[in-house]
């Protein structure tokens, strides 16, 4: 996908992980050691096809690394661990090995770390300075939108971390997008642009929404839901209430 990273995707497509989701592999292009970026689900086929595709590169895998703790991007770290010897690393639930600013290293590349918590409160992207690119896990999707999830994922938080990837594409520090899910993003500028402005237009919306007055949690997210999320097809509904009562949170709406 660039000079420096390249995809596996993992056979888990659905509507909350698009094709799949995309392991990364980063390495220097004559590269011996490899970094690989959420190694997905138990699937044995997919492990065996991430280790494939390094090995056929002449290199082994040294670092494995998780941009959050959801289970379609970390549940086969332990076992991808045990495959390739390498030790797995993320922030929190256990972990803790890294933090915002640290670089992760292998022969002839960097990956920074950039935290960006808000889909999760454990969600990091790793900037990829060789590529101008910036992994991102599900922080920004190669197409549609992602969920704040509640109460774990906070929406204030989230908005810091778009602003956060703004700066760095404004500086010119990262052009392209690596995400989780769905294709390579090549105008990351454009995208988070498009990402803080969907934020707002739903925040806009579910004031309005509010306006006609439910009087309980449940039935402020059900007014929410049917009126805002219009367009959202039944199968993401739950994750739609979770990045409801993220808006509601960030709103200041107290319970009644």
């Amino acid at each position: 996908m660039t000079d420096h990273a390249f995809c596996v995707l993992a056979p888990n497509p659905g509507p909350m992980t698009l094709d799949g989701t995309n392991t990364w592999i980063v390495m220097a292009p004559a590269g011996e050691e490899a970094i690989v970026i959420d190694p997905g689900p138990l699937d044995e086929g997919h492990l065996a096809e991430v280790v494939h595709v390094v090995e056929d590169r002449g290199a082994r895998v040294r670092e494995t690394i998780l941009t959050h703790h959801h289970l379609d991007h970390s549940e086969a770290g332990p076992r991808f661990a045990e495959l390739t010897g390498s030790r797995v690393r993320a922030v929190g639930r256990g972990h803790d090995d890294l933090a915002d600013g640290d670089v992760v290293r292998v022969r002839g590349v960097d990956l920074q770390v950039v935290a960006t918590p808000g889909h999760t409160a454990d969600s990091i992207s790793f900037a990829l300075e060789a590529d101008n690119a910036l992994l991102t896990g599900d922080t920004v999707l190669g197409r549609g939108t992602t969920v704040v999830a509640h109460p774990d994922g906070e929406l204030d938080a989230y908005l810091d971390s778009l602003e956060r990837i703004r700066a760095l594409t404004g500086s010119g520090a990262v052009t392209t997008i690596l995400p989780g899910h769905g294709p390579v993003v090549p105008d990351a500028a454009a995208m988070v642009e498009f990402y803080r402005v969907h934020r707002h237009e739903r925040l806009e919306q579910v004031r309005a929404a509010l306006a006609e007055g439910p009087t309980d949690a449940d039935e402020v997210v059900e007014t929410v839901l049917r009126r805002v999320y219009t367009d959202a097809p039944e199968a993401v509904w739950p994750a739609a209430r979770l990045s409801i009562r993220a808006q509601l949170d960030h709103l200041g709406v107290r319970w009644r």
